[in-house]
């Protein structure tokens, strides 16, 4: 229930971000991308949880790498400037 209801409370704002960002026309494969990398992402975080366990008995390092990983991302988000949205001049009369 929780997984579903996170999945409605991202999935919708995220698509229709991209389709501002990118166009209505190129929004489907953008986001396809996006959602490719977040899979590709939750298979590497996935597998390194395991391996910290089996090769050091302890999933310890494994949140340390998510935790550094969370805080890169928080910073990241700071250097994100808003541009002005240019206004659309009025066709003359």
């Amino acid at each position: 229930m929780f997984y579903g209801l996170d999945w409605v409370a991202t999935v919708p704002p995220i698509v229709r971000l991209t389709a501002q960002k990118f166009t209505r026309e190129k929004a489907g494969i953008v986001f396809g991308w996006v959602f490719s990398a977040h899979m590709v992402g939750a298979a590497v975080a996935a597998y390194g949880a395991g391996f910290s366990r089996a090769h050091w008995e302890t999933y310890l390092p494994a949140f340390y790498v998510a935790g550094v990983a969370c805080l890169g991302a928080a910073a990241t988000v700071w250097l994100i400037r808003a541009r002005p949205t240019p206004v659309p001049a009025l066709a003359a009369e």
